[in-house]
C-alpha cells in the first residue's frame, strides 16, 4: 500500500485539501492523564473461571458474572461448543483483521493520521469511502488505543481540531458574508422531546463525559450546575417514558385517550390501537428495552441496537434495566442476531409506512442497509455490554459467530435478509470499521479491563426513577 505516500487531508464538509496547511501546536489539549488500566493476562494463560477477577479489576465488581465451567450462563443459554473450552486460543482471523486495518491507514507528512471508510479496490465506484470520517474512526481508535498504539488516535484528534478552524469553501471558493444557510433551528429549553433513543442516549453519555473532564472551580461551577440538571431531567425522561417492558406495553394497551391534566397516565396521548401487532409477539415476560422514539401520539416501538448498547455503557439504563435489555437479546436471538451480529433495528418497516419514512430510498428497503439490516460493527457494542453486565457468554456466541463468516466474505459493511444471511446489495467490503469492531469485541473479552475506556459507571447521585424493571417480577 502507498500509505506512507504524503497526501492532503481533506474536510468532509468541504472541499479544500490542506496538504500545505501549518501544523498547529495543539499537543497540549491532549496532555491529559490516561486511563490507567491494568493490562490482565490474556485469555491464553487463564481460564473462562478467572473472568470474575478481571471484571472486579476493572471497577465491574457491581455486577455478577455469569460464566460457569459448564459453559452455560445463569439464565440457561445454550452456547456453541468453542464457547465451553476453558481457554481462548488465537483465531486465525485475529491476524487477518490486524493486516486489512493496517491497510486502511492514511498517513499526513508520514504520520497516521486515521483510517478510511473502506479499502475494497474490488468495487469500481469509489464515492466517499476513501474519506476518513469521525464516526468510522472510533472503532478503529478503540482497537490500536487497546494494542498499545495511541499515537494515531493522538494524530487524528490533533488533525481533526484544525480541521474545525478550517476556513470554509465550496467548490474552492470561499462563501461570501452574504451566502443564504440551507436552514435554521429554533432551540427550545430544554431539547429533551421527540429525539430518537440514538440521539438521546449518546448525548447523555457526552454530558456524563464532559461532567468528568471539567475543573470544578469557579469557572466550570456554572457549567456543571447546568448539566447536572439536564443529566436528572434526560435520565428520568428517558427511563419513564422510554422504556418498555412487558408491564409496560400491557399498560399502554389498557391506556385512555384525551387525558389533558398533569395528573394524565397517558402523557402522550397515545392511542392504544396504534401499538403495532408485532411488539405484543416480540416482547417476552422477561425483558424490556429502550423504544425507539417518543412523541405525543405517536411512538415508535421498533429495536434499535446503538442506542440500546449506549445506554447501558453510558449508566442511562439502571442496573436492573440493563440486565432486562440482555434478556431481551437472549428471548429473540433468532431476531436481533440471527446469522450475522447484529440488526441495527428490529423489525424493518416497509409498504406505506417505508415511502414515507425513506422517500422511497432503493438502499433502505426492508431488511436491509439502516432498515433491518445487520451490521458487524455493531459487535463491539454489545460486547461492552455484555461485559458490564456480567454476560460475556452472549458476546462469546455472537463472536463465534461473526468468525464464521466475516473473513470469508471480505468483511463487508453490512448483510441483508431476516437474518442476515446475505451480504448486503451495495455493501462495500473490506469495511474498515467491520474489522476493527471484531477486533475491538476479541480484545474486550480477552481482557475485561479494556471496558474502562468506554464505560461509566452509575452516578450514585442520580436516583434511578425505576428502582426494579418490571419485567423482573414475573
Amino acid at each position: 500500500m502507498e500509505g506512507t505516500k504524503e497526501m492532503g487531508l481533506r474536510n468532509v464538509s468541504s472541499t479544500c485539501s490542506i496538504n500545505e496547511m501549518d501544523d498547529y501546536d495543539l499537543s497540549r489539549l491532549l496532555d491529559k492523564p490516561r486511563l490507567n488500566i491494568e493490562r490482565q493476562r490474556s485469555f491464553d494463560e487463564r481460564s473462562l473461571s478467572e473472568l470474575s477477577i478481571g471484571l472486579t479489576r476493572a471497577g465491574l465488581d457491581n455486577y455478577e458474572t455469569t460464566y460457569s465451567p459448564g459453559g452455560r450462563s445463569r439464565s440457561g443459554f445454550d452456547t456453541p461448543a468453542s464457547s465451553t473450552r476453558n481457554s481462548f486460543e488465537p483465531h486465525p482471523m485475529v491476524a487477518e483483521a490486524w493486516e486489512a486495518l493496517r491497510r486502511s491507514l492514511v498517513y499526513f507528512r508520514d504520520q497516521p493520521v486515521g483510517t478510511i471508510a473502506a479499502y475494497d479496490h474490488a468495487s469500481e465506484e469509489v464515492l466517499n469511502y476513501d474519506q476518513v470520517f469521525v464516526r468510522d474512526f472510533v472503532p478503529s481508535a478503540l482497537a490500536f488505543l487497546m494494542n498499545g498504539e495511541p499515537d494515531i488516535v493522538k494524530n487524528f484528534l490533533l488533525k481533526t481540531l484544525q480541521l474545525q478552524g478550517w476556513e470554509k469553501r465550496i467548490d474552492r471558493f470561499k462563501l461570501g458574508e452574504g451566502a443564504m444557510p440551507a436552514s435554521f433551528k429554533v432551540l427550545h429549553d430544554p431539547g429533551i422531546y421527540g429525539y430518537p433513543i440514538e440521539i438521546q442516549a449518546l448525548f447523555f453519555m457526552a454530558l456524563r463525559c464532559a461532567l468528568s473532564m471539567l475543573k470544578h472551580d469557579a469557572e466550570g461551577k456554572e457549567c456543571i450546575e447546568r448539566i447536572v440538571k439536564r443529566l436528572h431531567a434526560l435520565s428520568y425522561h428517558m427511563r419513564s417514558y422510554f422504556w418498555l417492558d412487558f408491564q409496560q406495553l400491557n399498560d399502554i394497551y389498557r391506556y385512555k385517550t384525551e387525558e389533558y391534566s398533569h395528573t394524565a397516565v397517558n402523557k402522550f396521548n397515545v392511542i392504544p390501537d396504534s401499538i403495532p401487532d408485532w411488539v405484543f409477539d416480540f416482547m417476552p415476560t422477561r425483558g424490556g428495552y429502550f423504544i425507539g422514539n417518543v412523541s405525543p401520539a405517536r411512538m415508535d416501538f421498533r429495536w434499535f441496537c446503538l442506542g440500546n448498547c449506549i445506554a447501558i455503557l453510558s449508566s442511562l439504563a439502571t442496573p436492573e434495566q440493563s440486565m432486562a435489555i440482555m434478556d431481551l437479546i437472549e428471548a429473540r436471538w433468532d431476531e436481533l442476531v440471527g446469522e450475522m451480529p447484529l440488526k441495527i433495528a428490529y423489525p424493518a418497516i416497509e409498504s406505506h409506512e417505508w415511502r414515507i419514512v425513506t422517500g422511497c430510498d432503493p438502499k433502505n428497503t426492508r431488511w436491509s442497509y439502516h432498515n433491518g439490516g445487520s451490521w458487524p460493527v455493531l459487535l463491539w457494542l454489545l460486547t461492552a455490554a455484555c461485559i458490564k453486565t456480567g454476560r460475556p457468554l452472549i458476546a462469546r456466541r455472537a463472536i463465534d459467530l461473526a468468525e464464521t463468516r466475516l473473513l470469508k466474505d471480505s468483511w463487508p459493511e453490512y448483510y441483508d435478509g431476516k437474518l442476515g444471511r446475505y451480504i448486503g446489495k451495495q455493501a462495500r467490503k473490506y469495511q474498515t470499521w467491520s474489522i476493527a469492531g471484531y477486533l475491538v469485541a476479541k480484545m474486550m473479552l480477552e481482557d475485561p479491563s479494556h471496558l474502562g475506556m468506554i464505560s461509566l459507571e452509575e452516578d450514585k447521585q442520580m436516583k434511578p426513577l425505576l428502582k426494579r424493571s418490571s419485567s423482573w417480577n414475573c
